[in-house]
């Protein structure tokens, strides 16, 4: 009884030393082809199937992953597999590839597996067990001549359809630019198209829309341009789910010419396919171009086309000469109409002298074409650019001549305000004072109704004053920033590149609320106010009437009436004066 206790007890520490050495001991390779090289070694799946379970070691070699072992991808392995009837898990192939698993695990495969579908395609399924190659081999499942066979253990009619189009037929023929099930699917975020935009734009306009391709294949090139234009087009890129998209007409997968019997865009099949979303239509209606240019090009037989080409040349000479006559007649009228009630108005105070007239000029002139420039270069695909002829250097050299206009127009204010009597008296009149404060907050209760009170306002209130100076600043950050763009590489030199990135971003920024502040501040007050509408005429000939200004700066009117005042001759006495010459 103790001999056989002592025999129990000495094989069980036996089997329990011998299970913690092979534990401890790594597993080779060739432990594991000891057995799977065996090409007769098979397992019984749930289904009663019998696979495979050889690993040909020729393949093993020339795999890209020939460099890890067996226990790199099968890490659920133990050492005392197969006895303990162990079931492999599958190869977690995130270990080394979490892009492409994330990718994998949002598409329909991934999502099918996910939810139970045990025969939805794996990783193995589409790059193999352990010949994985890669996908620029031609012996690779992935290579772009295999791909609609691998695809097709799973789709075969798809594969089928696909192999007899213009698609296949080109692959079959060796060319690498004809789609296969990537091109159109992805790779790994395989995801159904239902989206009609999706597919007339990111699919299908992938390739046709390329002028390379066009060009390379003798392919017509406006193919998606006019598809978009054309109603189907316009209504999946409003929202549309139910519009014909590229597949709708043409087929997914089974793509052929129209000169195909098989085609569904033969026109022995037309009237079939536009009748599943158009029921009742007939030949006249299915046998109309879909693809047709603006200029009527390809509307249908040759005699259609010069029809519609005449009547398009009819209608564009009504536009323009109808329309444009209509423009002529009535700007006239208006600039007859302007001009005569501002002869007839009296203005006799001076708002403006010559000097700040020339110097406004010179100002709004260089700021217009900065602006309709500077947007085309910015937006280079805008009808801005479009109207420029579409140059960026006319847009760029245009644009900096307008610039150095802007910044010569600034040094000759300055030098103005510097240098004469009239300059420095309208820095003092538009220097900011704490009345203006006042007058800001009596305008604010006297617009918003709760006061009867106008704020009493000298020649220039906290409106000129607020624009003048946002003029100043917005001219010096402007041309700042502006010169650090255009010299970028001298500038450099000193500071980081990333200065002068944020100097134009400054520089785009400050642009827009310039512009935004002429359109909503000055334009009302100089076009838009109805006491001035349809443009204050102190920026023509400086003067304005004596009523707008008793209205508008009260507290100047004195001093605006004085300066009006015609000066005395010589031989004119005015009393009180010391220079008086007496009459003879």
């Amino acid at each position: 009884m103790v001999m056989r206790r002592g025999n129990f007890i000495f094989a069980a520490g036996a089997l329990v030393l011998t299970v913690f050495q092979l534990n401890a001991a790594p597993l080779r390779d060739s432990d594991c082809l000891d057995c799977h090289g065996d090409n007769t070694l098979t397992e019984t799946n749930s289904a009663g199937k019998a696979i495979s379970l050889f690993v040909d070691q020729a393949h093993l070699a020339a795999s890209v992953h020939h460099t890890n072992s067996c226990i790199s991808c099968h890490t659920d392995t133990a050492a005392s597999h197969p006895d303990d009837n162990i079931t492999l898990k599958p190869v977690n192939c995130a270990i080394c590839h979490p892009r492409q698993t994330d990718s994998y695990n949002a598409s329909v495969h991934g999502l099918a597996l996910k939810a139970g579908h045990r025969n939805a395609a794996t990783c193995q399924d589409c790059h193999d067990s352990h010949d994985i190659i890669s996908g620029n081999s031609p012996s690779s499942p992935m290579f772009f001549s295999r791909q609609a066979q691998t695809c097709g253990r799973c789709h075969p009619k798809e594969a089928s359809d696909w192999a007899v189009s213009v698609h296949g037929k080109a692959v079959a023929a060796g060319n690498r630019d004809a789609p296969v099930c990537t091109d159109c699917h992805s790779e790994h975020r395989i995801e159904p198209l239902k989206s009609s935009l999706q597919i007339s734009e990111e699919v299908c306009g992938r390739c046709h829309a390329s002028e390379r391709l066009n060009t390379k294949y003798n392919l017509p090139n406006d193919r998606v341009q006019t598809f978009f234009e054309s109603y189907h087009g316009l209504a999946s890129q409003y929202g549309s789910t139910v519009a014909a998209n590229c597949a709708s007409c043409h087929g997914y997968h089974k793509i052929l010419p129209s000169s195909d019997p098989d085609s569904t865009i033969n026109r022995a099949h037309l009237v079939e396919t536009c009748g599943k979303c158009h029921p009742g239509d007939t030949a006249n209606f299915a046998f109309g171009k879909i693809h047709v240019a603006p200029d009527g090009q390809a509307a249908g037989s040759e005699l259609s086309f010069r029809i519609n080409r005449w009547v398009r040349k009819i209608y564009l000479t009504l536009i323009f000469g109808v329309v444009g006559a209509m423009f002529v007649h009535n700007l006239l009228i208006f600039l007859k109409k302007t001009t005569a009630r501002l002869r007839a108005s009296v203005r006799p105070l001076v708002r403006m002298s010559l000097a700040q007239r020339w110097q406004h000029v010179a100002l709004a002139g260089s700021f217009i074409i900065l602006a309709v420039t500077g947007f085309a270069l910015k937006f280079p695909d805008s009808w801005l650019a479009k109207l420029l002829g579409s140059s960026e250097p006319f847009r760029r050299w245009t644009h900096r001549i307008a610039g150095v206009v802007l910044l010569m127009a600034g040094f000759w204010h300055l030098i103005y305000l510097l240098s004469s009597k009239d300059g420095r008296r309208l820095v003092r009149d538009l220097f900011p004072i704490k009345k203006d404060l006042a007058d800001a907050w009596i305008a604010v209760r006297y617009l918003c109704g709760l006061s009867d009170q106008k704020p009493q306002i000298g020649r220039f209130g906290y409106a000129e004053k607020m624009e003048y100076w946002a003029v100043v600043w917005g001219t010096i950050i402007m041309g700042v920033t502006g010169l650090m763009v255009w010299f970028k590489m001298q500038v450099t030199q000193w500071v980081p590149r990333w200065v002068v990135d944020v100097a134009l971003t400054i520089h785009y920024y400050e642009a827009l609320l310039a512009c935004l502040a002429i359109v909503v501040w000055h334009f009302y007050h100089v076009i838009f106010d109805p006491d001035v509408y349809p443009i204050n005429p102190a920026c023509l000939d400086g003067r304005v009437s004596r009523e707008w200004e008793e209205h508008e700066h009260p507290l100047a009117v004195e001093r605006a009436v004085k300066v009006a005042a015609p000066k005395p001759r010589d031989e004119e006495c005015v009393p009180g004066e010391l220079k008086c010459t007496e009459r003879s």
